[in-house]
């Protein structure tokens, strides 16, 4: 599975009214721990977790959710389960941790 670019205009749709529990990665171009951060998203994302979306939201195009989510650190991630953030987690952490916090919310 791909990750999804989340944008204001897709957000509900993608992440608060779907069934799956979704990863969000909230990122910027200029961020140099989120691109160390993002191989480990594109993993995560190629291994088809079951019942896993993962989706990334560059704060620099879409302040209005960084602020929605009041993301104040980056890259931040958030796990989002039947339209609510379920989980936050500050910093590049590993597949492990990150995987563990998925399986915490499902």
């Amino acid at each position: 599975m791909s990750i999804v670019t989340l944008t204001k205009q897709n957000f509900d749709e993608e992440v608060l009214k779907t069934d799956d529990v979704v990863l969000v990665d909230f990122w910027a171009t200029w961020c140099g721990p989120c691109k160390m951060f993002a191989p480990v998203l594109d993993e995560i994302a190629s291994e088809n977790h079951s019942g896993l979306k993962v989706g990334k939201v560059d704060v620099d195009n879409e302040p209005d959710l960084a602020g929605q989510f009041k993301v104040m650190s980056i890259p931040t991630v958030g796990i989002f389960k039947g339209g609510k953030l379920a989980a936050t987690s500050v910093g590049v952490k590993s597949k492990k941790d990150i995987l563990q916090m998925v399986e915490q919310v499902k």
